[in-house]
């Protein structure tokens, strides 16, 4: 592994930021490459910035496992471990060059890949994070027996930064798959989750299902052998495997549509329902990405109904002339959950010093 010459621990001075909050009691804004800072409300606060605190602190490819700093570009990172035929098997998206590991991390957002190989926390084994009472704290380690207790480690993965300064992350990577192929078929949404839903029966290796503009687009992964046996029973035909990284990245036609952006997580075999907007059916069924300009109580609704819920995942292209109002980001909490919310919330920052409201108001 070739040494980062812009790799430095700068800790310190995030201790010393976040001290400096806490006496003065000024919330902080938390920025790495802001790729990312259009997901969530608005946060008002002092800056602080991760990206100066940078840099692979160790990594072994016979383990599995590395360690990065916080401010360390997700590109970087990722080129480290292709140099050793390794991967992050959630296939974060990154939304731009300056995204980093930390901003990975507290968005908690996964790729394509994400219903097989699992979401960005079922890979975090431990993390480095300064708390609301000025502490730097390590959670968990680089092995999973070292996990004991609750996992502080892996509730920071899509906290969206309201719960501490991540300053480090270790991670289990895994191998790239020896053998990958991708087609295309035309059908419609419905024909493409019946068929996905049997596949997901023949246990097929099937590592990525979008469909999107009358088309099914599937990733097989996997040996050799199973992959060709896959793609002689699926049939279609070939696919520029950019596919995926331009679906994780949202540069498909698709996202450039001006009006709001929704995301709905629901249950894979979630019957389609009419949506008031186009749709994108990512996640073989599981993630429903809706183009609309319906309010968010009709969209809520709707994916209620299907056993999920719904978050805006951006604004319009043209704020003002939106609907939506900030505080219809993310599904509303019941009360027993907010409450469980707050009082961690309190645990780890007791002031609200870190991205306060972020989330929620209440948080």
């Amino acid at each position: 592994m070739q040494a980062d010459p812009f790799s430095r621990d700068d800790s310190a001075r995030l201790v010393a930021e976040v001290e400096r909050a806490l006496r003065e009691r000024r919330p902080l804004r938390i920025r790495g490459g802001d790729t990312k800072a259009f997901l969530g409300r608005p946060v008002a606060g002092d800056e602080i910035d991760t990206r100066t605190h940078r840099g692979v602190v160790s990594y072994d490819p016979t383990e599995l496992v590395v360690t990065a700093r916080a401010g360390t570009p997700l590109a970087e990172l990722t080129a480290v471990l292709e140099a050793s035929g390794q991967m992050l098997p959630c296939e974060p998206p990154a939304f731009g060059e300056a995204a980093t590991v930390g901003g990975m991390v507290a968005s908690g957002l996964s790729g394509p890949r994400r219903p097989w190989a699992g979401a960005v926390r079922d890979y975090v084994l431990g993390c480095r994070v300064v708390t609301g009472h000025g502490k730097h704290l390590r959670f968990g380690g680089e092995v999973m027996k070292n996990v004991a207790g609750y996992d502080v480690s892996r509730l920071l993965a899509g906290s969206q930064g309201c719960l501490g300064l991540i300053t480090e992350v270790s991670l289990k990577v895994l191998p790239q798959p020896r053998a990958r192929e991708s087609v295309v078929l035309e059908l419609d949404a419905a024909e493409a989750l019946r068929r996905l839903s049997a596949w997901r029966r023949a246990a097929l290796p099937v590592s990525g299902a979008c469909h999107v503009d009358g088309r099914l687009h599937v990733r097989l992964e996997g040996g050799a052998g199973s992959v060709t046996a896959a793609l002689a029973g699926i049939g279609g035909a070939p696919l520029d495997a950019a596919f995926w990284d331009d679906l994780r990245e949202h540069r498909l036609a698709f996202f450039a549509d001006p009006r709001p952006l929704w995301r709905l997580s629901v249950p894979a075999t979630a019957p389609l329902a009419p949506l008031p907007g186009d749709a994108l059916i990512d996640w073989a069924g599981a993630q429903r990405w809706l183009k609309s300009e319906a309010d968010a109580g009709t969209i809520r609704a709707l994916a209620t109904a299907a056993g999920g819920h719904a978050t805006r995942f951006r604004a319009a292209a043209q704020a003002s002339g939106s609907n939506i109002t900030d505080t219809e980001i993310f599904t509303p909490l019941a009360a027993p959950l907010l409450r469980l919310h707050q009082r961690v919330k309190q645990q780890l920052d007791p002031q609200h010093l870190f991205n306060p409201g972020r989330l929620y108001a209440e948080l």
